[in-house]
């Protein structure tokens, strides 16, 4: 696999939220996931750019056409008691696979974390996506098998969030 020559990253602006949202549901479709994406373009430039910034986003470009993506923002680990970066998704368009984006993408954000001095480098790939596995491990991540994810959403949220005033 040789990188794209005319591959350009760069850190998504606001005029970036339409295409990255479209990519965004392109990953969602790859995912198998369509009917989780209930957000909008308006509410991720909200996020993004807005008074309070909840993820950053690298948008990768060749030939002038964007061909992916990865989203990401900080979180913090109490063992090593510094702060991390949670890739949340990393998306390359079907027909600019293997041709290095996703690796220049991951690497690309791994430069950010060494620079933002932070101890880890970390996200999630579901059980079934062994190209995503196998590329991952190839990168040299080690793919946690004892650790699952918790997530409350919904519904299950705001009863949550009752409870707790209880």
């Amino acid at each position: 696999m040789t990188i794209d020559s005319d591959l350009i990253l760069r850190l998504a602006q606001p005029e970036d939220c339409d295409v990255l949202f479209e990519l965004i549901k392109g990953l969602a479709e790859y995912e198998k996931l369509t009917d989780a994406v209930t957000g909008s373009a308006a509410q991720l430039k909200e996020h993004l750019f807005g008074d309070k910034k909840y993820a950053e986003a690298i948008l990768a470009e060749t030939k002038g056409e964007t061909a992916g993506f990865a989203l990401f923002f900080h979180n913090y680990s109490t063992f090593l008691t510094q702060p991390g970066i949670y890739l949340e998704d990393l998306f390359v368009l079907k027909q600019y696979r293997q041709k290095g984006i996703g690796k220049a993408l991951l690497t690309k954000l791994a430069s950010i974390a060494v620079e933002r001095n932070c101890g880890r480098l970390e996200w999630s790939v579901l059980d079934w996506n062994e190209p995503a596995k196998e590329f991952y491990r190839h990168m040299g991540a080690d793919i946690l098998e004892d650790w699952q994810i918790c997530r409350v959403t919904g519904d299950e949220l705001s009863q949550l969030a009752v409870s707790s005033e209880q």
